[in-house]
């Protein structure tokens, strides 16, 4: 009966140690992150509620890895709210790193896309954007308390020009009016 408490013992303390690190994941803490997500320009629209982000880990040869737990959608703004809002997400408390072990430190990168799209991949280049990569250090755990993601970076969710618009249009009918000869 010793031996298997030894043992179990022995389990449950290994298995604490691989506990994924974890992140507060916001792109607005007052005084701390400030990383407006906008659409079009550095000075466009917030995102708003139509748009879903998300964080993902970047890993060697730069691979990425999405968590999903950590896919949120961007605020709404209620009428007579101010549209600043909407650039920026509903906070996730604590979002686990896969594959980080508390304490550790991640590469990682937030991502916004269209959520009528379904998915980041699945989203047009023009209906979805990226940060920059961003490092955090002291992953939280158990007891400690995720670390905020101070190296994200705001970023634009591009629109195409309106000359991009029409010379799309312009083909579009060149081969309607070809097909019909």
């Amino acid at each position: 009966m010793k031996k298997l408490l030894i043992a179990l013992a022995a389990v449950m303390i290994s298995a604490a140690s691989f506990g994924q690190g974890t992140v507060f994941f916001s792109n607005r803490i007052p005084g701390v992150v400030e990383a407006p997500v906008t659409i079009g320009s550095a000075d466009g629209a917030g995102a708003g509620d139509q748009y879903t982000a998300g964080l993902w880990v970047v890993g060697a040869g730069g691979a990425l890895t999405p968590i999903p737990a950590s896919f949120t959608p961007f605020r709404t703004v209620a009428a007579g709210g101010s549209p600043l809002l909407a650039k920026y997400i509903v906070p996730v408390s604590e979002v686990a790193v896969p594959g980080v072990p508390k304490g550790g430190t991640a590469t990682l990168r937030m991502r916004a896309w269209l959520t009528t799209a379904g998915s980041f991949d699945a989203a047009t280049a023009i209906q979805r954007g990226e940060s920059a990569d961003f490092t955090v250090a002291g992953l939280g755990g158990d007891v400690t308390a995720p670390p905020n993601p101070t190296g994200l970076q705001g970023f634009i969710i591009p629109v195409p020009e309106p000359t991009t618009l029409a010379l799309g249009a312009l083909g579009a009918a060149a081969l309607l009016l070809r097909r019909r000869k």
